[in-house]
């Protein structure tokens, strides 16, 4: 067997491309120093990465640094989805983080060069093709997060969010990377595919317990990076300490990249005998808690960071239908993992509009703040408002957020043709219990406005004034993130198969 490894460049393309969309960005800030150039070149290399996994991926499947038939680089259509979508949610924050940039919250150059290296990894990540690739990837996009997290000058709460992502980030990882060298000392490979083939061709390596303790180091490794519970606590604090357009970035870019490296171990590499009554425990867990503790949040990112938990549990709820015999049929594992990722892309989609909203309604380089400073937001900006609750109420699963309802609809009727109805019926009792909160936030944007006193509210007026001094130019750069996020949730809510077929490639 040759040892020698083929390389297709072709494949590598959006790598290359958010690559060096990172070394231009520093570039440009070292020879040009001026933050609009900067921006500029980071926003050009999001939409060349983009066009560049879309083209790629519209051309077939292709793989590289392979040896005999194991690859660690395999490049299809669901890495072209999950390349582009990284690269289009880097360009929708840049455009979010614009007023506060302009402010001088954080430096520019810096910011840019972190999120292009975070879109480097979410790339990679789509195409890992063994459990190394996986990890430095997944790590590759996290790494920058924790400096974006607390880049923010003079925040003391940025700093704390920051310590407390990067402490329990690492003992994530090295959770994961326990569960990986385990599973080389019990199987002697590390591609996806490779694995996936031992485990089911020898049936006596699930009843060794260093497999069981591999398989669960690698899951629950995992499970830190999507927020599941038990292993949530650090996601709340660390969106409501960090800067909002990273929080923004932090609740659909690093959740994205979760899914997808827990899919990618979930469908091709680990036995789904183990998997899923695992998963289906974390799914029920994380959809409950999450529900049940946004219920009593008055600050709005920690809502959205509850609800986000919550979300996370409804991705995870179809991949607990492989716990039963019916769930690991063919048909009933592909419409699991297909109801898994078009629910990721369509929460992706629908919290981006949401946070847009609130960055829109929200002085420049301020906090979410709390429910009641949103109270009476509709008077003020009618159809940011409405945005607003249009995503809030696609989240809930409600029409006329088409979006959310389809997604609901896809994970439980994945669950039902899995034979998990008792799965579905959970899911159909938390979407209930969601509903409170995210009506209950979408009333605020239209209730009234509350009296306040007059000093009150000429510091308020200040406040806002200034907010607005510092970012007008840059607010069209955010109401028209806003603008497509909305229009994009309201197109894929009319056509959602073909996110579904899209995401069964």
């Amino acid at each position: 067997m040759s040892l020698v490894q083929s390389v297709d460049n072709v494949a590598l393309l959006p790598a290359y491309l958010a690559a060096g969309t990172a070394v231009l960005v520093l570039l440009a800030d070292l020879l040009v120093a001026r933050a609009a150039a900067t921006v500029a070149v980071a926003a050009a290399g999001a939409v060349a990465t983009a066009l560049g996994s879309a083209v790629v991926g519209a051309g077939g499947p292709r793989s590289t640094f392979c040896v005999a038939a194991d690859c660690s680089y395999v490049y299809g259509g669901r890495a072209a989805l999950v390349g582009a979508l990284f690269a289009l949610l880097t360009l929708g924050v840049l455009a979010l983080s614009g007023p506060a940039l302009r402010a001088g919250r954080s430096p520019v150059g810096e910011y840019c060069f972190l999120l292009a290296c975070s879109m480097t990894g979410g790339v990679v990540l789509g195409a890992a093709g063994d459990l190394i690739t996986l990890i430095v990837a997944l790590e590759t996009l996290t790494l920058p997060l924790y400096v974006l997290v607390g880049l923010r000058r003079g925040s003391l709460a940025s700093a704390e969010a920051a310590v407390t992502f990067f402490v329990v980030s690492v003992v994530a990882t090295t959770v994961t990377l326990l569960g990986a060298a385990l599973l080389y000392a019990v199987t002697g490979g590390l591609h996806l595919d490779r694995l996936g083939a031992l485990l089911a061709g020898r049936p006596d390596l699930l009843d060794v317990p260093l497999t069981t303790a591999a398989v669960a180091l690698v899951l629950l490794g995992l499970a830190f990076k999507v927020a599941a519970v038990p292993f949530h606590a650090w996601a709340p604090a660390t969106y409501d300490g960090a800067p909002l357009p990273v929080a923004a970035y932090l609740s659909t870019a690093s959740k994205l990249g979760g899914v997808v490296a827990l899919l990618a171990v979930v469908q091709r590499a680990l036995p789904a005998e183990a998997t899923g009554p695992v998963l289906a425990g974390l799914a029920v867990l994380t959809m409950t808690v999450g529900n049940l503790v946004a219920l009593r949040q008055r600050r709005t990112v920690r809502l959205l960071a509850w609800s986000s938990v919550a979300q996370a549990g409804y991705i995870l709820a179809p991949l607990g239908a492989l716990a039963l015999a019916a769930g690991r049929t063919a048909d009933a594992r592909a419409a699991a993992y297909a109801a898994a990722v078009a629910y990721t892309v369509f929460f992706v989609v629908l919290e981006l509009a949401a946070f847009a909203a609130l960055v829109a309604l929200r002085p420049a380089g301020a906090d979410g703040g709390t429910l009641a400073d949103l109270r009476g937001a509709a008077r003020r900006r009618p159809w940011v408002a409405g945005a607003f609750a249009l995503a809030l109420v696609g989240l809930a699963g409600l029409p006329p957020g088409l979006a959310g309802l389809f997604a609901k609809v896809a994970v439980v009727r994945a669950l039902l043709d899995g034979g998990a109805g008792w799965l579905a019926l959970v899911v159909a009792v938390n979407a209930v219990i969601g509903l409170a909160y995210y009506l209950r936030l979408a009333a605020t944007l239209y209730a009234p406005p509350a009296e306040t006193a007059p000093a009150e509210t000429a510091e308020a007026g200040v406040a806002a004034g200034a907010g607005g001094a510092a970012g007008t130019r840059p607010a069209w750069a955010v109401l028209g993130t806003l603008a497509v996020a909305t229009l994009v949730a309201v197109a894929v809510g009319f056509a959602p198969q073909l996110v579904l077929d899209l995401a069964a490639r």
